[in-house]
């Protein structure tokens, strides 16, 4: 085994310190989500921290850890007869992206359970983690049905298996640490509300910090064991302080006081549910336990909301995280009396940032902020100049508008994509799944997972009188099995591409481009698709945002998006063609849904109009599911939105068609060429 980094030779880093340091004391807290960017010691710290764990005792040869003391009465390999324990250190176990629900839960022979009535269940890593450490990298991308059964494993202390009424279940505690990129996408509020606590980290902008960070690791990484040694004093005795801060932490009060101020800081931040409140309770009195005292203070009460409520005061991905600092203190004076603390040196804890909005959508236009007047309907830019005409004062450079402020979002119908795919799970098109309704049978192809029951049964019947068991019980064999066919939703790639040009802010219609923009992309956090952001003006095309699973960075682009200039069309949907070309050869069971937002017009260049319909048609000869968003308003229209939309082989929806509550229709499959498929 390697030797791990020490945990007292990180640098920094002191929320996520005391975030798991806490959780060591108080496993009950509930876990710890780690978020930040790559680089910044995330994994490093969860590993250290295993060495300081105490050694657990456990059964000889239980394979589910079982403490001998008091053994899991249901453990699978129960029951326990009374023997001396083997201690062991702690495990961190940790769990890939990549990993199937039979590898975390476990898995069932199904064959020997129907042919013999034996449960041979074979421990998943939710076993291997009861009472250690569960580390999950990279949290956010995780198949969100794996992250529901680890969240309520993690919740209830216990999994449970079933197949075909074949139940097993087993103890599972752990200490739960979570990490993730923001950038990469984020967890959908609910399973963030189960994570006890969150940090943020960065990497340090202090020179002699960033020194000491690269020559400690190179250190490590020449010598291992010899680094490790030369911190083994300071390991012990952070180990020591755990120890005695277990043993003091049930003697730690909470005041009926203490408690008041918990519940006034949690309704004053609007948070969901009673959760935070509990989590809040158990941080602070882990707080104090680490602290040597016996009594929760108002200043325990301050650090255990820097650390359990952030994450749940996000309720959409363009929320802000951070908590208002101010209003904390504020909350907690007006809730009860507190000690005196030093207001600037607060302690260790995220930072706070935030402004305590939340806010969704894209912030207002601040007042008195210049605006450039809209241009007449059917013009190419506000009081147009010639193309090569020198820039007028006050104007950015090429006719470029300042970016305006989005409309408020709203709840989008649904689009999805024909046929049926096979991608990655989620809420948008019909896939075939792991997870949905059955739909049919078919023989296992490798492990079986799902059986489908009565499918079996009629396979194997034929066969009872050649198995010499007619009338005495059904003889089943590995050929009989049928694995069931679901049929669920998949996950796509949204693709917008978004006409920026001078005819899109005519009668600030770009305020309300964007705020349809922002509602998609709203919509397909919620569906958990990945996105990306294809943008067109003057005499160009550019990817504002390569495919990703982070919809609030899109929506970070698009706030400021400038707008002005001649219409690139063709240049715009041949940057899509080119961004979906290389995403299939990436992940080709993710299908792609293009949304193109335009009024339709092409300017610019010889036969713009040309260009853009064999544009359109690379598109349609592929099978790109397509809509086209018309953003043509006014009582004359030209309708050059929906043609665009016969040449990509899709829809044309207007704005206002796009809403849930649009009184106009909405076919939830957009047409799009090779339908059969």
């Amino acid at each position: 085994m390697s030797t791990p980094y020490p945990f007292t030779a990180i640098v920094g880093q002191d929320d996520l310190r005391l975030g798991l340091l806490l959780n060591a004391v108080s496993p009950a807290v509930g876990g710890v989500l780690v978020r930040g960017e790559k680089g910044t010691a995330k994994s490093t710290a969860v590993r250290a921290l295993a060495a300081l764990m105490p050694e657990v005792s456990v059964v000889p040869g239980c394979r589910f850890s079982c403490d001998p003391v008091s053994p899991d009465p249901a453990c699978p390999d129960g029951p326990h007869a009374e023997a001396a324990g083997v201690a062991r250190p702690a495990r961190t176990v940790e769990l890939p992206v990549g990993a199937s629900e039979d590898r975390l839960v476990g898995a069932l022979d199904i064959e020997r359970a129907l042919s013999e009535g034996v449960k041979a269940f074979e421990p998943g890593l939710l076993a291997d983690a009861h009472r250690g450490i569960l580390y999950v990298d990279e949290v956010n991308l995780l198949h969100d049905h794996l992250v529901d059964l680890l969240l309520d494993a993690a919740a209830m202390g216990a999994s449970y298996v079933e197949r075909e009424g074949v139940s097993v279940r087993h103890a599972a505690r752990f200490l739960l640490v979570g990490t993730m990129n923001p950038e990469e996408g984020e967890l959908r509020p609910q399973l963030l509300d189960r994570f006890g606590l969150t940090v943020e980290v960065s990497a340090s902008r202090d020179t002699d910090e960033r020194v000491e960070v690269v020559r400690r690791r190179l250190a490590y990484d020449d010598d291992p064991e010899g680094f490790a040694a030369r911190w083994a004093e300071e390991e012990g005795a952070l180990r020591d302080r755990i120890a005695a801060a277990r043993v003091l932490l049930p003697r730690v009060v909470l005041s009926d006081g203490v408690l008041r101020q918990i519940a006034a800081t949690c309704a004053a931040f609007e948070v969901d549910g009673m959760r935070a409140d509990i989590v809040m309770a158990r941080t602070a009195t882990a707080l104090a336990a680490w602290a040597g005292r016996e009594e929760v203070t108002a200043d325990d009460v301050r650090q255990a909301a820097l650390l359990a409520l952030p994450h749940r005061r996000r309720r959409n991905p363009f929320d802000a995280p951070g908590l208002d600092e101010d209003k904390l203190d504020q909350t907690l004076d007006e809730a009860g009396p507190r000690d005196d603390h030093d207001d600037d040196d607060p302690g260790p804890g995220p930072d706070g940032g935030g402004d305590g909005g939340g806010g969704g959508g894209v912030p207002p236009q601040a007042e008195g902020e210049d605006r450039t007047p809209p241009a007449p309907e059917g013009g190419d830019t506000p009081s147009q100049a010639p193309e090569n005409a020198p820039d007028t004062p006050g104007r950015p450079a090429g006719g470029e508008q300042r970016p305006v402020a989005a409309a408020e979002p709203f709840r989008t119908k649904m689009l999805s994509v024909p046929g049926l795919g096979e991608g990655a799970a989620g809420r948008r098109s019909r896939a075939r799944t792991e997870h949905g309704r059955t739909t049919g049978a078919r023989r296992p192809e490798g492990a079986l997972t799902k059986l489908h029951l009565a499918a079996t049964v009629q396979a194997a019947a034929p066969h009872q009188r050649a198995r010499g068991r007619a009338g005495r019980g059904l003889v089943v064999r590995r050929d009989d099995l049928r694995q069931a066919a679901r049929e669920g939703r998949e996950g796509n790639l949204v693709l917008f591409v978004v006409d920026a040009s001078g005819s899109m802010a005519a009668r600030q219609r770009m305020s309300a481009v964007k705020g349809a923009v922002l509602s998609l992309l709203l919509d397909a956090y919620q569906r958990r698709d990945k996105v990306g952001l294809v943008t067109f003006r003057g005499k160009e095309a550019e990817v504002a945002l390569p495919p990703t699973s982070s919809v609030d960075a899109a929506a970070a682009r698009l706030e400021s998006l400038p707008t002005g200039g001649r219409t690139p069309l063709a240049a715009g949907l041949l940057k899509a063609h080119d961004v979906l070309r290389v995403e299939r050869l990436r992940d080709p069971s993710r299908r792609p849904l293009l949304v193109v937002v335009t009024d339709g017009r092409a300017t610019g260049g010889p036969e713009p109009v040309a260009l853009a319909g064999r544009a359109a048609r690379l598109h349609r000869a592929e099978g790109a599911a397509s809509v086209v968003v018309d953003c043509e308003s006014g009582y004359v229209r030209l309708g050059l939105a929906g043609e665009l939309a016969r040449e990509l082989g899709g829809t044309a929806v207007t704005l206002d068609e796009l809403r849930a509550d649009s009184i106009a229709g909405l076919v939830k499959d957009v047409t799009a060429a090779g339908r059969a498929a």
